[in-house]
Parts: C-alpha cells; sequence; structure tokens
C-alpha cells in the first residue's frame, strides 16, 4: 500500500470516529425526548431510505455466502443495535467522566481481539500508542470535575450504567474485528446498507410499539433536524468511512482512531454546549492525539501488517 493510499485510509478512519463523537454527544438530548430503543428504530429507519441503491450487489461481487450473512448479521448485532442501547443507556444512567474513562479502553480491547481472532502482529509501536490514548483520555476524565463523580455515587442506578458502558466498549471492539473480516469480501456501500438494515430488522418489533405510544405532535422541527443529522452519521458517513479505511488499516492500528471518539464528544460539548475545556484537559487530549501519530506516522523502511484472517 503506497503513502497515498495510506493516509487516505487513515483519513476515513479519523473522520468516522469524529463523527461518532459528535453524535453520541448529541445523542443525549434525543433521548430526553424519544425512548432509546424508538429512537433506534428511527435512526435504522431513516439510513435504510438513504441507502436503498446501496443494497444492489455489484455485478463484480460474489453472491453472499451462508457464513457472509452470519458475519454481517453479528456485525450488526454488536456495532449498530448492541452498541447503540448500551451506549446511549449507559450515558444517560452515569456521566460524560464515566463514559470517557470506560471509552478510553476501546483501543485496547481492539487491539487484543485482532489478536485473537484475526492473529494479527500487534506492534511494539502500537501498542506504545495505546498506552498513550488510554493514557490520555483517562486524564482527560479524572481532570474533570468531581461534581459528576459525586452524582453517579449517588446513583443507586450508576452500577448498572457502567456496566452498559463496559458493554458498549466490547460491541465497538467486535464491530471492528467483524468489519475487516468482511471487507475482504464486500465493499464498503454494501456493508453499511446490509448492516443498517439488519439493525432496522432487529429494532423494529421494540420500535413499532413504542411509536404507537409515542405522542410526535410534541416533538419541535428542530429535533427532528437533530436526529437526521443523528441518522445520517450514526448509519451512514461513519460506517462507510469505517468500512473504506479498514479494507486498508490492519484492524489492531484502526482501533486507535476510537480515541477520537471521546475527544470529539468533548469537542463538541465545549463548541456546541459551551462547556469549558482545562489546562489540564488540553495536555490530556495530546497525550492521546500523540498515541494516533505515533500508530501512524511511516517508519524508514516500514512494511505494512497484512493480517492473516481466520474464522470467527
Amino acid at each position: 500500500m503506497n503513502a497515498t493510499h495510506r493516509t487516505s485510509a487513515y483519513a476515513c478512519l479519523a473522520l468516522s470516529m469524529s463523527l461518532v463523537g459528535s453524535y453520541v454527544a448529541l445523542s443525549k438530548p434525543l433521548a430526553a425526548i424519544f425512548p432509546v430503543l424508538l429512537l433506534a428504530w428511527l435512526r435504522f429507519g431513516i439510513g435504510a431510505v438513504a441507502m436503498l441503491r446501496w443494497l444492489r450487489r455489484p455485478a463484480d461481487e460474489a453472491p453472499l455466502s451462508r457464513r457472509t450473512r452470519g458475519l454481517l448479521f453479528l456485525e450488526s448485532l454488536f456495532g449498530n443495535f448492541l452498541f447503540t442501547i448500551c451506549m446511549v443507556t449507559g450515558v444517560s444512567m452515569t456521566s460524560a467522566v464515566t463514559a470517557g474513562v470506560t471509552m478510553a479502553a476501546i483501543p485496547a480491547a481492539v487491539a487484543l481481539m485482532s489478536w485473537l481472532f484475526l492473529r494479527e502482529r500487534v506492534a511494539p509501536r502500537t501498542w506504545l500508542a495505546i498506552a498513550l490514548a488510554v493514557a490520555g483520555i483517562g486524564l482527560y476524565a479524572l481532570s474533570r470535575s468531581g461534581e459528576a463523580a459525586v452524582a453517579d455515587r449517588a446513583d443507586s442506578q450508576a452500577w448498572l450504567g457502567q456496566l452498559l458502558l463496559v458493554g458498549a466498549v466490547l460491541c465497538e471492539s467486535f464491530y471492528a474485528v467483524i468489519g475487516k473480516r468482511l471487507t475482504a469480501s464486500l465493499g464498503p456501500k454494501r456493508i453499511t446498507s446490509i448492516v443498517n438494515l439488519w439493525g432496522f430488522a432487529l429494532s423494529t418489533p421494540f420500535g413499532l410499539y413504542l411509536a404507537w405510544h409515542f405522542d410526535f405532535t410534541t416533538v419541535a422541527w428542530s429535533t427532528w433536524g437533530l436526529l437526521l443529522f443523528y441518522a445520517l452519521a450514526a448509519c451512514v458517513w461513519t460506517v462507510w468511512l469505517w468500512m473504506t479505511g479498514l479494507r486498508s488499516v490492519p484492524a489492531s492500528q484502526a482501533g486507535i482512531f476510537t480515541v477520537l471518539l471521546p475527544i470529539s464528544a468533548a469537542l463538541v460539548g465545549m463548541c456546541v454546549l459551551g462547556e469549558r475545556i482545562s489546562a489540564m484537559q488540553t495536555l490530556a487530549f495530546a497525550i492521546a492525539l500523540l498515541g494516533v501519530l505515533i500508530a501512524t506516522w511511516p517508519g524508514r523502511g516500514r512494511r505494512d501488517e497484512a493480517p492473516t484472517q481466520v474464522p470467527l
């Protein structure tokens, strides 16, 4: 893979995770209006309409095998359906501090699963980048004021929210590893559309029931606009960008870019919601981004790591 191709893949991965962080931050006001499963159903429905043309199989692509169909279902189950439920519910039951600390474990979890399931060789520089990513986001979370942490301890449901956030980390890790396997045989657009369609099917029974009991006339037009951005970002743009970048980058290295998820979420809070950022939090961001730089900086004589695909 040449330098231009590699840089393009890195850009796709970085933009994907930045958008994920943005819509995670913006999902909190939506979750305050819509029940979580209704929100998921509306999101997948909008995505399905937006990607109807992507469902058609290209002429040069082989028909889906039973194994590929199973992987597509698992990709949607973990990366779309369960991740959405665990993340949105977990954040609503805990705090941004708790979510930030928990999400810092995603790069390490992705690297570990890539080593276990894809038999990828994880280079020392990648492990160093993972350590910096975890340290940076952990420092950011711990530097936040203690008010949210106190509120978490006072909330009897905080422990359940923490477990849900851990579940979101595991779902995101499976999403990265299974996605790497799928990109070997399918194009990014087709993966994105089929995975979203499965998400819509999984959420439809819950969505229909909740929609029947929900008063849509109380929803403001601005909320519908936010929902449209959330759905397109979550179902279309982020998944397509992630799968495009993942085709050319080992899953363990791509996992480093998940550090941009909590960073972008914090930046959205600062720029859109008016939150302030301290000098210590700025340092934490710099440490985390240094990890991304170390993982992606082209070394002299460096050869791309070509993962050996094994059954999942």
